[in-house]
């Protein structure tokens, strides 16, 4: 599966990256490739092989929780498509 110039400048657009021409053109490329080697991991026939619940060991092995420094509320609201009071202006979502 090909990827076309305005699809990647779609997928720019949603993850808010400006990206120049080459860039463009090199990603176009790398997602194709990406999407193309997904396509033929669906391919692979599984019927015979079991569910798998974890890929995970049982035991859990996180890191113990510790205070560090937290972002500024101008570096966590930079990149916010709109901020309103200091906060994220987030559109109403009404059935």
């Amino acid at each position: 599966m090909s990827l076309t110039l305005s699809e990647v400048e779609h997928i720019a657009q949603l993850a808010r990256l400006e990206l120049s021409a080459d860039e463009k053109e090199r990603f176009r490329g790398q997602l194709s490739a990406i999407l193309e080697y997904a396509a033929r991991l669906q391919a692979v026939d599984t019927r015979q092989i079991p569910p798998t619940s974890t890929v995970l060991a049982s035991a859990c092995y996180l890191r113990p929780d510790e205070p560090g420094e937290s972002l500024s509320q101008a570096d966590v609201l930079r990149n916010a498509p709109q901020v309103q009071d200091g906060q994220f202006r987030v559109p109403p979502v009404l059935e």
